[in-house]
């Protein structure tokens, strides 16, 4: 299938992609709704917005998948009202599941919308947030202008795990080590090949992953898309160096693998690593190196 060129075909691409893969994301990359990833995304509030992260009554959640920054967020306390949206329905049954056995679903809204065209009035929001997903939206500025117009005066915008331009391209390099020794991998490990993927329709998103993304940001740049939407004390942050290095190696390694044989003793070392390399980064790296060299970027800004 060629790639998309078109604002609409963008979309079709990610709303097809994400459907397919919500059943199974939050065991793909690791999602829990306990201390890990609350913690996970406490320290990312916390750059964001200091310590002690602020309360938030009205929240707008765009991309929200299945609800790892927002429903974590709740329940730590940061987050009181949700309205989670996402192009995708099929990311939002998920969430709603997850909202459901979490007993969060009395505080949670969902609607399947564009971010480029948000159905909600003006001045409504405390706080417009998301992860890993701005770089899915064709026109940014149209979507920051929205987000604009739905927060209340003062309001915050937040935005993390944005993949940056340089760090993306550095990324590529542990990538393809881990790709050529794969085979040398498995073996050693004793873990078998990832079966192919079938022609059930249910196997076909696999082969759209690659097209969903469209953009990896220039700092400036994404800082300029918040200005362009009228955002004022827009300011970017980079996140993980060593850490997304490690963690690209393990996943690529792991992409090869057929998921059930990879040892527990490895799944281990690969979380734990990631953890240590992470705190490396935030105590020694991050503020220190150029925001540009970071894998992941992160936007705030207020109205």
């Amino acid at each position: 299938m060629a790639a998309p060129d078109t604002a609409e075909e963008i979309r079709d691409v990610n709303t097809r992609y994400h459907d397919g893969a919500a059943d199974t994301y939050d065991a793909k990359w690791g999602i829990d709704y306990g201390d890990i990833c609350q913690t996970q995304v406490l320290m990312k509030a916390e750059k964001a917005f200091g310590k002690p992260t602020p309360h938030f009554g009205n929240v707008l959640e765009i991309g929200a998948g299945t609800g790892y920054l927002s429903l974590n967020l709740m329940l730590a306390g940061v987050i009181d009202k949700l309205t989670a949206t996402d192009i995708s329905p099929g990311m939002l049954d998920a969430l709603r599941a997850n909202a459901k056995q979490l007993k969060l679903s009395s505080r949670v809204k969902t609607k399947a919308v564009d971010a480029e065209t948000l159905p909600f009035k003006d001045n409504q929001f405390d706080l417009v947030m998301g992860h890993a997903i701005l770089h899915h939206i064709p026109d940014l500025d149209k979507a920051f202008s929205e987000f604009h117009r739905v927060l209340k005066p003062g309001g915050k915008v937040f935005f993390a795990g944005e993949p940056s331009k340089v760090g993306d391209q550095i990324a590529q390099y542990p990538k393809r080590f881990a790709t050529k020794a794969a085979p040398a991998w498995r073996a050693a490990l004793r873990i078998k090949k990832a079966p192919p993927h079938g022609d059930a329709p249910e196997d076909q998103f696999h082969g759209l992953e690659h097209m969903v993304d469209v953009h990896a940001f220039v700092p400036k740049d994404l800082a300029a898309h918040a200005k362009a939407g009228g955002f004022e004390d827009v300011d970017v942050l980079g996140e993980e160096l060593l850490a997304n290095w490690f963690g690209w190696t393990n996943r690529a390694l792991e992409a090869t693998a057929d998921q059930w044989t990879i040892p527990w003793a490895w799944r281990q070392y690969a979380y734990r690593g990631y953890l240590a390399f992470q705190q490396v980064d935030r105590r020694l790296l991050e503020g220190r190196l150029p925001t540009s060299i970071f894998y992941n970027l992160m936007v705030t800004a207020t109205k």
